[in-house]
């Protein structure tokens, strides 16, 4: 019997919803959908890759998102469990961020008094991405 899998309460802005949608559209799987795996990184914050895919892979959950086909791997699933995922696309920055309003402030900064919900930027430069069959 199939072990269940955990559906995570993840909220996509337009912006991020946007940007997945012209991946997927503008591969070689229009009618693929955008995998994305998140893994702990830095201080209070997320390392993503992301790829599209024809199928999900085994263990990946497909999430639907107005049409948006998201493939989430286990842990991505965890990680992403309450949190929205972003995109900018500005001189200053570029790339998908991750906003945790659950997460525990940085301790490693000597800043005093409360912080705002962590939140990680990647980098569209830094992203491998990966058209695979």
């Amino acid at each position: 019997m199939p072990q269940p899998q955990l559906t995570p309460r993840i909220a996509l802005t337009p912006a991020a919803e946007k940007f997945m949608r012209r991946m997927v559209r503008f591969s070689e799987h229009p009618a693929g959908g955008f995998r994305l795996t998140v893994s702990p990184g830095g201080c209070s914050g997320y390392a993503s890759e992301f790829s599209v895919e024809a199928v999900p892979r085994p263990g990946d959950a497909e999430l639907g998102v107005n049409g948006l086909r998201l493939f989430l791997p286990a842990e991505s699933r965890l990680l992403l469990d309450g949190v929205t995922v972003d995109f900018a696309d500005s001189p200053t920055q570029s790339g998908l961020s991750f906003i945790n309003p659950n997460a525990a402030a940085c301790g490693c900064s000597s800043s005093e008094g409360a912080s705002p919900p962590a939140q990680a930027t990647v980098s569209l430069a830094s992203l491998k991405r990966r058209l695979s069959a």
